[in-house]
C-alpha cells in the first residue's frame, strides 16, 4: 500500500516520503498513530502543492536576505553609550542596542541572535560585526561606538 508520511518514521522515511509499505504496516500502527495518509490522487496533489508552496517561500527569504545583506554590507553603525572615568563604558555594548541602532540608521529589522559581535566592547572605537541572515547569506558592518 502507497502512503504518505505525515511524520519521520523510523525505518520508513522522513516526513512527506511517499512509500510502499504493507496493508497491516499502514492500517494497524501508521493511521492509527496518525503518522502517514493514504496516497489518493487528492492527498498527492495537495502534497505536490505543500512542496512548491514551501520551495517558493524558501527563495523569497532567500532573496529577502540578499537584498538586506547588498544594502548593509561594510556599513557604519553608530552607538552612544555613556562613559565613565578612563573612557571605559558603563557595561558593555550589546548586539541588542546594535539591532536597535540598524533599525534606527538603516530601517533593517534585524533579530539580536543573528549578531555575532567580533568581541565584547566596552570601550570607544570601531569594532567589526557579523550579521548571519539566511543560510550562507552574511555580512559584515562596523559598529562605531561614541559617546
Amino acid at each position: 500500500m502507497k502512503v504518505i508520511l505525515i511524520e519521520d518514521v523510523k525505518g520508513t522515511g522522513k516526513k512527506g516520503d511517499v512509500v510502499n509499505v504493507s496493508d497491516g504496516f499502514a492500517t494497524n500502527c501508521l493511521f492509527k498513530k496518525h503518522q502517514a495518509v493514504e496516497a489518493t490522487a487528492q492527498a498527492l496533489n495537495d502534497l505536490k502543492n505543500k512542496k512548491s508552496s514551501h520551495d517558493h517561500k524558501i527563495e523569497v527569504e532567500k532573496k529577502e536576505a540578499t537584498e538586506i545583506a547588498d544594502k548593509l554590507r561594510d556599513k557604519k553603525v553608530v552607538v552612544q553609550a555613556k562613559a565613565g572615568t578612563g573612557g571605559r563604558l558603563f557595561g558593555a555594548v550589546t548586539a541588542k542596542e546594535v539591532a536597535e541602532n540598524i533599525k534606527k540608521q538603516y530601517g533593517v529589522d534585524i533579530d539580536k541572535r543573528k549578531i555575532t559581535l567580533s568581541a565584547e566592547i566596552k570601550s570607544f572605537g570601531d569594532f567589526s560585526a557579523e550579521i548571519k541572515l539566511y543560510t550562507g547569506i552574511q555580512t559584515k558592518i562596523i559598529v562605531s561606538v561614541v559617546e
